[in-house]
Parts: C-alpha cells; structure tokens; sequence
C-alpha cells in the first residue's frame, strides 16, 4: 500500500508580518513498516533562508525565514509513504504492569534507556494522583500490561468525547479531564498523563490517518487533520500504540510523523513573527491509497 499525503497550513495575517521565523516538522519517519518513498515541502512566500537537521528524538525539522512583507504564509507538506505489509501483532501475554514499571528503572539496555525518558512529566503533561486513580481501574493487580493498556484506551474512548470547540493547543490536560471533552491532542496527553502518573513510560506520537477508509468500514476520527495517538513503552517487548480518540490499535491507516513527550515536540508548524496582529490558520490534510 502506499499513500499520498498532502498537509497544507494557511495563516492569514490582519497586518502585513515584516519577518517570520518558523519551524515545520512535516516529514514522516521510515519506520520498520513504514517507508518513506519522497517528501517535498513548499513555502511560499519563499524563504530567504532554510535548513533542516534531526532534532533529539530523530524527528526531520526544516527551520525557514521569510524576511519580506507578507499577509498569508502557505506551507504545503507532500509525502508518499509505503506500507510493508502489517504492523506486528500485540502479544497475548506479558509479565503484570507492576512488574514492567519497576523493571525500566534498572533496565540498561538502549532501548530501556531511551524509554526512561519518557516516564518523567513535560511541559505539557503532569503526573498527577487523579491521573494515577483513574488508570488504576484499568491496570488491577497482577493484569498483563497490554490487557490494562487496551482497557485504559477503551475507557478514554468511552468517557470522553470528541469536541473541537473546548480546547485549544495550550488547554491542560486537567481541564481536559474534568470536562471530558476534547480533540485527539488531548486525549493522547492524557493517556499520556494517566501512564506516566502510574511509573509508565509514554510518548506523544503525531502522524496521520487514512482519509478515506476501505469500503464498508466507517471514517474514523480526526482524518482531516493530523492526528494523535499514545504509545507505551512495555520491557522486553517494546513501544505499543494505542489511539483513544478511535479506541483502536494504530496499523495500515495510520502512518506516523514525529514523536516526542508532547505536543510541543512535534508541532507540525510553529514559529516567532514580526507584525501581523490577528490571524486566522486553516489546515487541510488529505491522505489517500495510491494502490
């Protein structure tokens, strides 16, 4: 399967913005199942200046200035992505949550040092005793942590619901928690938050999800946009994903941008202007099966 993706960022400013500094995190990761074929991003107005590099979590940025006067900045991100057969089936059994949380302390591994990290608060997610309570009804003595994992996404699911009318990019995640509202931005930072607050390490994962779904299958949420999804890191098995916004197991319809431990990670746009005053963003995506 492979899938083109066509991201486009509008910003329509009152007052013409003098300079803009900006970063895009717009190019999706190769993965083991995931390769990306090609990538283009366009800018208009074009930058008098652009660079790229990985930022620390492997993440492709591409650091642009415009420096003449403008009233819109376009930024259209194009990608092509193969998918390689299916993602690797969760296991059936694990040692019990309690186990693999007190096991990643001491785990010297790469890969459990690279996880650790991710078991800490961000500037976005605390750990809190009311995240901690709620993920505790789903992970209950003894319990497989991928049996607790699928039960805490299907709960999110449940409990809260979609409204992209409550929240905004810089609302907390305990707002988001007391209203039970939210969009999936939210509801991965709280899976997140409910994670960590339990000795779990957790990552942000940013990406997209198939446009248009396979005949007979119903449109799953977010697909306008890019989406957002948590992924938990269980010893000796790896990072498992988990989508609470569609209480589903990310695979084929999904295909992964950045990760980081937030939002603030993996921005797909962001930046510093000069001028501008009031404006107005719209953002289109589209993510479609060639073949």
């Amino acid at each position: 399967m492979i899938y083109r993706i066509v991201h486009r960022t509008t910003y329509k400013y009152k007052y013409p913005v003098s300079v803009g500094s900006h970063v895009a995190c717009l190019t999706p990761r190769t993965l083991m199942h995931r390769q990306l074929v090609r990538s283009e991003l366009s800018i208009q107005p074009p930058p008098a200046t652009r660079t790229e590099r990985l930022d620390y979590f492997g993440n492709l940025l591409c650091f642009f200035t415009v420096q003449e006067p403008h009233k819109e900045l376009v930024v259209v991100a194009r990608s092509e992505v193969t998918m390689n057969g299916n993602a690797a089936p969760w296991p059936q059994q694990s040692l019990p949550w309690e186990e693999a949380a007190r096991s990643l302390p001491n785990d010297q591994s790469p890969a459990g040092l690279e996880a650790y990290q991710f078991g800490f608060e961000s500037p976005r997610i605390r750990v809190r005793p009311e995240f901690a309570s709620y993920a505790l009804q789903s992970f209950t003595p003894g319990r497989p942590m991928p049996e607790s994992l699928l039960d805490l996404t299907a709960r999110i699911h449940n409990d809260f619901r979609f409204d992209s009318k409550v929240t905004n990019v810089r609302t907390p995640t305990e707002e988001v928690f007391r209203k039970r509202r939210g969009v999936c931005q939210d509801f991965a930072h709280l899976q997140i938050a409910c994670l960590r607050s339990v000795n779990i390490a957790a990552r942000y994962v940013s990406g997209y999800l198939r446009t248009y779904p396979p005949p007979g299958q119903p449109r799953l949420v977010g697909a306008d946009a890019s989406h957002a999804w948590a992924s938990a890191y269980c010893p000796g098995i790896g990072w498992l994903d988990m989508d609470p916004t569609n209480n589903i197991v990310p695979s084929n319809g999904h295909v992964v941008l950045a990760w980081g431990r937030d939002y603030g990670d993996v921005s797909p746009l962001r930046g510093l202007i000069l001028g501008g005053g009031d404006h107005k963003l719209k953002v289109a995506v589209d993510m479609e099966p060639l073949i």
